[in-house]
């Protein structure tokens, strides 16, 4: 993948990081205002403070209290999504909401039974599982109870918060997962550069060990010679140049395999690429490529990095299909791919330098190029033999 397929830098900056604490100010904002829509059952206990129906003394008492409530409620929730409380802080919070919906709701009324709903969402989101199965049970059970007591008569919420509960407990289980898959991903990708790192250590030792040792052996000859025998010592140093020659062209093949593009590494790139210009992509998983000469496989993987930048940066898309197909024809197997998106393709009426480049490359590996608009969009169709000796043919 290119840096220019890459996701722009804002796009991950204006993410909200799910499981991950709040990177800065902005960042905060952001969760907090998702957070707080959810203080829609909060509507009638408001309500009921500012009808009049208390005294003074309870009224200012219960705007205390709720803002107490709301505050604790609040706190564990946001702390949850990054840096949480330890274990018994947040099961001493926890218990402190639940003891005040209890309180609130016995004396002032069936208006503040939706407490209960915030008592249910935190013991589901904060709790470990064993300990919120049960902390969920106990808050419905407690708000059955308090309601039979006022004598309330809202029982649809007893089913919100015995199901709220549980559904931020998968919540929970599902951002962990997330936080889980992303490490497990950030160490895979450390894994395979240190093992590339390693491979290429013994490749270059294997490569330049026997010619060095050959070199300095011949050089102290030669030197040895010298003064002596310097017809000898001519030859120890044509046979230095010669082996040094040879490990110049193996060094190079070498690293001319590490550059080689590859079709799974492309078509990876290319998922991540669509995706990050909010293409709707469909890529095949896992290619088969057995029997493809490398010159196929690196002229093809050339003609996708090329058709995906294309998509990404000039057609203005929103989807797009890339296809890898074994084809039999007339002049022989072929590996087609195909790339198809509904953008415009481009402003250009004339074929870019990069599709003349891959044009080129494809005849050199006996394939050919089609690329061109459709009805609903563009499409690029790169063919190359399977058969490194088939001769160029145009497929289908």
């Amino acid at each position: 993948m290119t840096d220019d397929q890459l996701p722009p830098d804002l796009r991950a900056e204006n993410a909200i990081r799910v499981g991950q604490a709040p990177r800065n100010r902005a960042d905060a904002v952001r969760k907090l205002i998702w957070i707080l829509p959810w203080l829609i059952f909060l509507g009638a206990p408001v309500q009921d403070l500012n009808s009049g129906a208390h005294s003074t003394a309870a009224t200012v008492a219960g705007w205390l209290a709720l803002a107490a409530f709301t505050g604790t409620y609040l706190t564990l929730v946001f702390r949850n999504m990054g840096r949480p409380f330890s274990g018994p802080a947040v099961g001493v919070l926890v218990a402190f909401l639940g003891a005040l919906a209890v309180v609130l709701c016995l004396t002032l009324g069936g208006e503040w039974i939706g407490l209960f709903v915030y008592v249910s969402v935190t013991c589901g989101a904060t709790l470990p599982p064993p300990a919120a199965y049960w902390a969920v049970g106990l808050n419905t059970l407690a708000m059955v109870l308090a309601g039979l007591r006022v004598g309330s008569d809202d029982w649809s919420l007893v089913l919100v918060v015995l199901l709220l509960g549980f559904a931020m407990m998968g919540v929970k289980q599902l951002v962990r997962t997330t936080v889980e898959l992303r490490k497990a991903r950030a160490t895979v990708a450390q894994l395979a550069a240190n093992e590339e790192r390693l491979r290429l250590a013994r490749d270059l030792h294997d490569l330049l060990g026997h010619s060095l040792s050959l070199i300095t052996l011949k050089s102290e000859l030669a030197g040895r010679m010298l003064p002596a025998h310097p017809d000898k010592a001519a030859q120890q140093v044509a046979d230095i140049e010669q082996v040094s020659r040879q490990a110049l062209v193996d060094v190079r093949a070498a690293v001319s395999g590490y550059r080689r593009a590859r079709l799974s590494a492309e078509l990876a790139g290319a998922q991540v690429a669509l995706n990050a210009a909010d293409v709707t992509a469909e890529v095949p998983a896992e290619p088969d490529l057995t029997g493809v000469p490398e010159e196929t496989e690196t002229a093809l993987a050339w003609a996708l990095r090329e058709a995906v930048t294309n998509v990404v940066r000039h057609s203005g898309a929103t989807r797009c299909t890339i296809e890898l197909l074994h084809r039999q024809t007339l002049d022989g197997p072929f590996l087609e791919l195909s790339v198809e998106d509904n953008g415009s393709g481009g402003s250009g009426k004339a074929p870019g330098n990069g599709l003349t480049g891959l044009t080129e490359r494809l005849e050199k590996a006996g394939g050919t190029l089609e690329a061109g608009r459709t009805k609903h969009g563009f499409r690029l169709v790169a063919r190359a033999p399977v058969d490194a000796s088939a001769p160029v043919g145009s497929g289908a």
